[in-house]
């Protein structure tokens, strides 16, 4: 039965990723099942294994549409009607008698890599009268043509992955016109499984009992990489994984395939030195019996008779070497005979010497690609000098956190071997790990890859993806990109969510699911899930701060249950993976600390019942997130992911786990309290409200005791309004404060509200400007308000490009709606005479306050280990102040990059002075390429302290 909403026939705007096609043909399309028959499909058994292979896939696959299998052919029959004919120019002698014969247009396709052209073909070969064809320019290029038509016909790379229903057809149809997937922008393009406990559980439960992950996980590994168009694998590396060559059946898996399977940058020469090393060296002992150590600079001949083993055992098989040296186990360097670090870069040169000779005698000619990964100290001995071999490729890492460390300069990228990138989706590491949820917001990882592929960076890219569920999102996007980066621009990022979506669920739910995960994105980036703490967000300053994230939150939960309530029953699995829990879980992880946050403060305000309650809402949260995790691994495809997703698993870092909370003993008492917004305790700091902003405030009235205790508030003025003004209070209650504008007079103004029980009366105090709506209307420009001013950055009043550079808008990317760049990112720095030769940011602001004010431009991390980081801020004509922020990864704790990292944004201060009131321009200036402002905060004295910038400031066109 086909699913109400689902749109399998994909429309030119969705076709498969890095797939274009000719304009709409004028004859009628190719039917793949019609009648109850399948079309069969040949292939040349000589032709390629991965061939072969994948057209048995897409029998597979029309069989899962249309409810019929075809045949699978490998001779060519004497009459067919219609035919489906698949294979590599080159290998298939059917196929190349169609590009002889110009019957198959093969242009911008034959010769190169990957690329593959699906094509209708009339009377094609004797007794057939019409052909779909589907050919490659080499054995990937034919694959991913095959996989193509797989997903035109609907059936989503993620079928399997994430339980994406195959909607059934009676008829299964492709166009007739020309489908070309043209050369990709990066060359390798792949994954690295990481930190994979829950990955080896689930695979260990489900899939091999005697194994922990092996060639059957593998297999579903690799066909899902095909079908996403990527090429590339470093497979799962840790102790409680089996290392990949320890199955036979892996590596020929994987040439079956055409996957090409390298390793990380502790594994040298796809040597897996957690597991293979010390069995080595048992057997390999020193004269004296001693084993050996992992050092070259000790054990120089037993470590490259180590490595020669490997290259001997794979030289067969498609690999990617990686050369160079680090740790077992993703530990730094050992050299005891090398303690400077240009004795170090010495080693590393003779390192790289011997493992080439080792690879040239041998694997010979088909050693190829070989890497070199500059991974954490790494990266500081090449720097220093290690000499890399032209024709191996440079993998530039991030620092972990999706901000790459450096980039390749002029020299580097005309390397023969070129430039490629680790980038990480999921991490283990410092300061904090996350390997939970998907979390990295797409138009930030869409910002550094295309500033990777603008430095030359397009040889290789390959994403750290953890356990793979979860980053089912996100690694979709990195490899549409990695195959066309030009597909999307600084505007248009949500589209692919849109795109991506409408594929899985049909195209009526695309832009409410791609507007559902953009949000989760922008909650993210202002703090991970996974690192969250208590006392991050204020509870008391700017509207109850971590309140109006946690509704923000709410109300996206509630979009989500919306939405999903409307899904056909057959997408409520793959809904719940994709969509549900990663939104419910993140927004269970914020509460259970929210309400931990308001149980710290509760027992600081010495309040009574409502204490206990705040701890039973913190533990209650906790609980239910379990219970979500529980139902996906249980549950969800009928038990199918018993132990993939799990924020605490027992051998990698957790995701923060329950709260600690405190309780107080019930006593039989009442009695009166308040806290006013800006205020832990008391209203000593007045509720502060402008006719610009228009805020509301809150109180909190609360019992600090267990006994009811009715209360009531009266204000002093009749333009104050409050949301309730009397009651019987068990624990607490908020109270939220507004002017009715249209009734209060100019000027500045201080009420009060009196709140009045248990035989107590506090009075809160109050202040208010109101300028008049005249003024409100005639404002140009931010207005300050409440001793601040909170601009958006992307709410400039205008920009001036200079010197081939501009700051442009990405949306998406940011914790609001969007954030600007200076680009082009490759731009030189601009040191002298900035104002009248950098590209310019202007926001008119309203002070109504003079004096010497800290701006603070929040910019988003980016790094450059061999260069700088800054920007430029002045005011009117003042000359600038030059702010220079964060350009290395420490890999501490508690350092400024560490505290970047942790909360997405880095703070530059510099001081501006305001000497009369009135209009000013304050102005932003690109000193480096590749800056990102998100937000600026000018405090003229109130700026109450905060996670967050404070709610945007009122501005008008």
């Amino acid at each position: 039965m086909a699913a109400v909403g689902a749109a399998p026939l994909l429309a030119p705007s969705l076709l498969p990723a890095g797939a274009a096609a000719a304009a709409p043909s004028a004859r009628p399309d190719f039917p793949l099942v019609q009648g109850g028959t399948a079309v069969d499909v040949f292939v040349d058994a000589a032709d390629d294994p991965a061939v072969v292979r994948a057209a048995g896939d897409l029998q597979a696959d029309v069989e899962r549409v249309g409810g019929v299998r075809p045949r699978l052919l490998h001779s060519v029959p004497e009459r067919a009607g219609l035919l489906v004919l698949v294979g590599t120019i080159g290998a298939s002698p059917v196929i190349d008698r169609l590009v002889r014969r110009g019957r198959l247009d093969v242009s911008r396709v034959e010769g190169r890599w990957e690329a593959s052209v699906t094509q209708v073909v009339e009377r094609p070969l004797p007794g057939v009268d019409r052909a779909l064809v589907i050919a490659g320019s080499d054995r990937r290029g034919t694959v991913y043509g095959v996989y193509d038509t797989s997903e035109r016909i609907g059936v989503s790379p993620w079928y399997w992955w994430a339980d994406v229903p195959v909607v059934r057809r009676d008829t299964v149809t492709v166009p007739a016109g020309p489908l070309k997937r043209l050369e990709p922008a990066v060359r390798y393009r792949g994954i690295f499984i990481n930190d994979e406990q829950n990955l080896t559980t689930w695979s260990h439960r489900t899939q091999e009992p005697d194994k922990h992950i092996g060639p059957r996980t593998y297999e579903r590994v690799f066909e899902l990489l095909l079908r996403l168009k990527a090429n590339y694998l470093w497979p799962a590396m840790h102790p409680y994984s089996d290392f990949f060559n320890k199955h036979r059946e892996n590596p020929e898996l994987a040439e079956r395939y055409g996957i090409v399977v390298g390793s990380s940058h502790p594994e040298a020469m796809l040597r897996n030195g957690v597991h293979e090393w010390q069995p080595w060296a048992e057997a390999h002992r020193n004269p004296d019996g001693t084993l050996p150590l992992y050092d070259y600079t000790v054990n120089p001949a037993v470590i490259s008779d180590y490595w020669r083993a490997r290259a001997r055992e794979n030289a067969a098989y498609e690999s990617s070497w990686t050369i160079g040296m680090r740790g077992l186990h993703d530990s730094a360097l050992e050299t005891k005979y090398a303690t400077t670090i240009p004795e170090k870069v010495a080693v590393m040169n003779d390192i790289i010497a011997d493992q080439r000779r080792i690879l040239a005698e041998e694997v010979g000619e088909a050693a190829r690609p070989q890497i070199f990964i500059p991974y954490k100290e790494v990266l500081e001995l090449y720097n220093a000098g290690v000499q890399v071999p032209d024709d191996v490729t440079l993998i530039w890492p991030d620092d972990n956190h999706g901000n790459m460390r450096q980039l390749p300069n002029e020299a580097e990228r005309r390397r023969a071997g070129g430039n490629g990138i680790y980038y990480h989706l999921s991490y283990w590491g410092r300061p904090r790990s996350y390997l939970w949820l998907d979390t990295t917001q797409l138009a930030k990882v869409w910002q550094e890859l295309r500033r990777v592929h603008d430095h030359g960076a397009d040889r290789m890219w390959i994403f750290n993806v953890g356990d793979i569920k979860s980053i089912e999102t996100g690694l979709s996007f990195c490899l549409d990109m990695a195959w066309d980066v030009d597909r999307w621009g600084p505007g248009n990022v949500e589209d692919f969510l849109v795109e991506w979506a409408g594929r899985q669920f049909g195209r009526r739910y695309g832009a409410e699911i791609a507007a559902i995960r953009t949000e989760y994105y922008r909650l993210a980036a202002e703090r991970r899930p996974e690192f969250i703490d208590k006392a991050i967000f204020s509870t008391v300053h700017h509207g109850d701060e971590a309140g109006r994230r946690m509704t923000a939150y709410e109300e996206l939960l509630e979009r989500v249950r919306r939405l999903g309530s409307k899904l056909p029953e057959t997408y409520r699995d793959a809904y719940y993976e994709l969509v549900e829990y990663p939104v419910h879980g993140a927004y269970l992880m914020n509460l259970k600390y929210y309400w931990a946050d308001r149980n710290a403060l509760a027992v600081r305000q010495g309040r009574g019942a409502g204490t206990n309650r705040f701890a039973d809402l913190a533990e209650a949260a906790h609980a239910e997130e379990q219970a979500i995790t529980r139902r996906y691994n249980t549950e969800i495809a009928g038990g199918k992911w018993d132990g993939v997703v799990n924020p605490y698993p027992s051998q990698i870092p957790k995701a923060p786990g329950r709260p600690s909370v405190t309780r107080v003993p019930r006593q039989e008492t009442s009695g009166l309290g308040l806290a006013t917004e800006g205020n832990e305790t008391g209203a000593e700091r007045p509720l502060s409200f402008s006719s610009y902003t228009r805020d509301r405030r809150f109180v909190d009235v609360f019992n600090t005791g267990f006994l009811p205790l009715p209360w009531r508030a009266e204000p002093s003025h009749p333009w104050l309004r409050l949301t309730t003004a009397s009651g019987e209070l068990t624990d607490q209650t908020r109270v939220w404060v507004e002017v009715d504008w249209a009734r209060v007079p100019e000027g500045t103004h201080e009420p009060t509200v009196a709140f009045t029980g248990a035989g107590t009366t506090i009075e809160v105090p109050v202040r208010v400007v109101n300028d008049g709506e005249r003024a409100r209307r005639r404002v140009r420009g931010f207005v300050e308000a409440h001793g601040h001013v909170s601009i958006d950055a992307a709410h400039f009043e205008s920009r001036v490009a200079r010197g081939g550079a501009h700051w442009r808008v990405v949306r998406g990317l940011g914790r609001r709606t969007a954030a600007v760049e200076a680009v082009p990112t490759t731009a030189p720095a601009i040191t002298d005479d900035v104002t009248s030769r950098s590209p310019e940011l202007r926001y008119r602001v309203r002070f109504t306050t003079t004096g010497s004010f800290p701006v603070t431009v929040f910019r988003l991390p980016s790094l450059d280990e061999r260069g700088t980081r800054r920007l430029a801020v002045a005011l009117d004509d003042q000359p600038p102040t030059v702010l220079s922020g964060q350009a290395i990864a420490t890999g501490n704790r508690g350092d400024a990059w560490a505290r970047n990292v942790e909360e997405g944004v880095e703070k530059l201060t510099a001081r501006m002075t305001v000497s009369t009131p009135g209009e000013h321009v304050l102005r932003v200036f690109m000193v480096d390429a590749a800056m990102v402002v998100d937000q600026i905060v000018i405090d003229t004295g109130g700026l109450a302290a905060s996670y967050l910038a404070p709610p945007e400031s009122y501005h008008h066109p």
